[in-house]
Formats: C-alpha cells, structure tokens, sequence
C-alpha cells in the first residue's frame, strides 16, 4: 500500500514539475510577460531584445545593481551600451546551444565580441557531434563518424568566417574607442575621440590618463570659485577644460597643482601647458601651447577659478565668468601670431574679457 502510495506521489510529483516547466517555457518564451525592453545600438545598427528583468537581476549583480535598470513609474525601455549587451550574452548556457539557436545569433554579430563568437562556435560544433552520436552511434564505426561531423559542422560554422573577420576590426576599434573615451565617459566636454587623443598624447602620462576622474563641474558644484578650491586644490596634476557658450573649448594642464591660498601665490611648473581643442567654428586644429618660463605658470588664489599665465593667458573669476584672457604672456603663441594682439586675445575664447562659461569641467586622480 505505501509503495503504491509514494509511486503515486512521485508520479504526480514528476507530472507538477513537468507541468511547471512547460508553464514556465511559456512565460519566458511569450513577449507579452516580458517586463523589459533593451535597444541596442552600434551606429547604423540597432534591435530591441524582450527581457525579464527580475531573471536577469537574479542571475547577473550588474543587472542587479544598475540603477539605469530600475523600473520607474511608465518607464521601461533603456538604451544599452555593448558592455550591457555582453552581459546579457553571458547569462546564455553555452554548454547547450544548438545550430538553430546559433543561426539565431547573426543579427547580433557586429555587437559581439569575438572571444564569445569563437567559444560559440566550439560549442556548436560538440553539441552537434553530441547529437549525432547519439543518433548515428550504430551505424558507423566511432572514429569515422567522428571524422565526418566535424567536417559537416566545422563547414557549417565556417561559412560565417568572412562574415565575423568583416566585423572583427570594427568590433577592436568600438573596444579601443570605448577605453579612450572612458576617462571623459561623463564629460559634458570632451565627446570627439579626436580631442582625447590629443590630450592623451600632450599629457603624455598613461598612469594619469587611466586613473583621472571629474571632480569638479560648474553645472554640478557651482559657479563659484570657492567651490572650486575645495574640489580639487592639493590633487598634484590637474588638466582644466572649458566650454564657452560660443562653443570654444580649451584648458591648461599642471603637473604641479592648484592650492587653496587666500593670497596669490605664483607657481612655475616647466611641464605646465595650455591648449585649445576648438573654435566656433569647429575648423580649428587642435594644438598645444607649451610655459615659456616668463612669469607665472599657473597662481593660487581662492578669489579666482583656474588661472594659466602671467599676463594673465586665461583666468575666472570668484564667479568663474565672465572669462580673461591676455593669451601668449606666459605661453607660446602660434606661429605668426604675437602678443597683446586681438588675434591673440581672441584665440582660446574668441574674445578678450567678454566671453561666458558654458561649463568648466576639472580633471585629476
């Protein structure tokens, strides 16, 4: 009687369990459950992936922790950075993809890594020889079926080669412009590649470049020059950006670094240099103006914002703006362009003591 009894707990046990499986197939398989959408995008390219954000937050601590991903009220869609889209691929049980799942992967090829397209295809290929084994165990003698799937598969596998190495030197171009760009990843400012290039070069400092972060924004912090101080005084090399409202962007870099002085204080810094990155017009090539050793390289003074020079070649005030600028005092003008000159004046911020500050953004470790 018992052993009747518990055959039929675990028949019913085993009915439930398959009962819920397919229930839950049906869930995660039916886009109408699904709680969250992901738009992917890469230049011309782009899809949306229906996803169940309470699966991915259980089984992923970035999804969980992204506060980018947290529902709020009448919202639920995001755009996603390939970082994000990598994550999502990796939650995928690789162990059990078939040839049909990874047909299914073509679309999303351009946003994937090759690392994770190679490891694709090495499943592929040994869930399929799994499978045929299975099947054709009988029929052939082992090391010829071995032999004549790996060929089916490796050729099925293979067709995709040309397509994946077509995206491969995107893919490493996206990867290394992602790195440049991930210093100044929340910079208001700095959004050419081109203009990080050039700073990384000009700073000429691999340790600095990687470690920097933003600790100080006027529309953040204030524009206030006290504000200012007390963010970044006493960091040591220091790299200064700024955006006029007529669209100019330069800056200076010190290795040595501001201090919170209530009085002037001059300091020379030989590796001192200023620079601009843009004019109005954006035709302007970026380039970088080196200390001259006249006069001041950089003063410390909680009554000004960042001052570059002795002249003074630019500063802000106690309300960083308006700006000054008496360009080529203490720094190297370009060539054929000289000193107390409007030409001068006007070339980091298109004018001498007019112009306004969109936004000042500091840099330092």
């Amino acid at each position: 009687m018992n052993n009747n009894r518990n055959q039929q707990e675990t028949d019913y046990e085993q009915s439930v369990t398959k009962n819920l499986k397919q229930d839950y197939s049906n869930i995660l398989s039916n886009e109408s459950f699904t709680d969250y959408s992901i738009f992917v995008e890469n230049k011309s390219n782009s899809f949306e992936i229906k996803v169940h954000k309470s699966i991915l937050s259980s089984r992923s601590p970035f999804f969980n922790e992204n506060e980018r991903l947290k529902l709020k009220k009448d919202e639920h869609k995001m755009n996603a950075k390939k970082r994000l889209f990598h994550s999502f691929f990796s939650l995928f049980d690789k162990d059990s993809i078939s040839k049909q799942d990874f047909d299914k992967l073509k679309q999303f090829q351009i946003f994937l890594p090759k690392s994770f397209l190679v490891d694709i295809q090495n499943k592929v290929i040994q869930e399929n020889k799994n499978q045929e084994k299975k099947i054709n165990l009988k029929r052939k003698e082992n090391h010829n079926l071995k032999k004549e799937i790996e060929e089916k598969w490796k050729k099925e596998v293979e067709d995709m080669k040309p397509i994946f190495d077509k995206y491969r030197d995107q893919y490493q171009k996206d990867l290394e412009y992602e790195q440049q760009m991930k210093a100044f990843s929340d910079s208001e400012i700095v959004q050419d590649i081109e203009y990080v290039k050039k700073l990384q070069e000009w700073i000429n400092d691999n340790d600095f470049f990687s470690k920097m972060k933003k600790g100080f924004s006027a529309k953040k912090d204030g524009f206030n020059s006290q504000n200012w101080h007390s963010k970044v005084d006493w960091k040591g090399k220091t790299l200064v950006i700024i955006k006029t409202k007529d669209n100019f962007i330069f800056g200076g870099f010190t290795q040595v670094g501001f201090k919170n002085s209530t009085s002037e204080e001059n300091i020379n810094d030989s590796n001192a240099f200023i620079f601009s990155l843009r004019n109005d017009k954006g035709d302007r090539i970026p380039a970088k103006f080196t200390y001259n050793g006249k006069g001041r390289a950089i003063c410390s003074s909680l009554r000004y914002g960042p001052l570059f020079g002795g002249g003074n070649d630019f500063y802000l005030n106690s309300n960083l703006q308006p700006g000054y600028s008496n360009f080529g005092f203490s720094y190297n003008l370009p060539n054929g362009i000289t000193h107390q000159s409007n030409e001068a004046k006007n070339y980091l911020a298109g004018s001498y003591n007019k112009w306004i500050v969109d936004e000042l953004e500091t840099y330092f470790i």
